[in-house]
This record gives C-alpha cells, structure tokens and sequence, in this order.
C-alpha cells in the first residue's frame, strides 16, 4: 500500500501526515477474498482502490473504487481538495 496526502501541498509541512492510502486487488486476491468469511470491508473487483488512512492507524471507512490505475484512484481522493482555499 502506498500512501499519499489527500492535498499534496502538505508534502512539506514536517508536521503533515500522509492521509490516503492506494492499493491494487487482483483477480486471484478476489477470489480468495469470496472464500472468506468475515468483516471484510466492499471490494467490488479487480483494480485500483483508496481509502483514508493515517500511517498506523485502521481505515477511516470503506475503500473507494475500483479504477483502472493508481493515478486514477488517487486524482479521485484528491477531487475537491482546492475548493473554497484562497491561495492570497
């Protein structure tokens, strides 16, 4: 899992934590994933996934997806995040 900030203008900020996590699931992970039983959070196929999450901690909801590339997926979880900022 790669991680990421939802708003990449905190990249530098010594204080900001990565905020979103990427992932890949593959066919072979889905259809092990159907003979599991469990919590499992909605995986609904093979792709591209995110979700938010701070380093160590546990996902804060369901994963988003799937999409065709991680590039993909993460514009997605970064949608919105320049609304209503004033760059002044």
């Amino acid at each position: 899992m790669a991680q990421h900030y939802s708003d990449p203008k905190r990249a530098d900020d010594a204080h900001a934590l990565p905020d979103v996590e990427t992932f890949y699931v593959s066919r072979r992970e889905m259809s092990e994933r159907q003979d599991a039983t469990g919590d499992d959070p909605p995986i609904t196929g093979p792709g591209w996934y995110y979700w938010a999450c701070f380093p160590g901690c546990l996902p804060d909801g369901d994963p988003v997806g799937p999409f065709e590339t991680e590039a993909a997926a993460l514009a997605d979880a970064r949608e919105g995040m320049d609304d209503g900022e004033d760059d002044a």
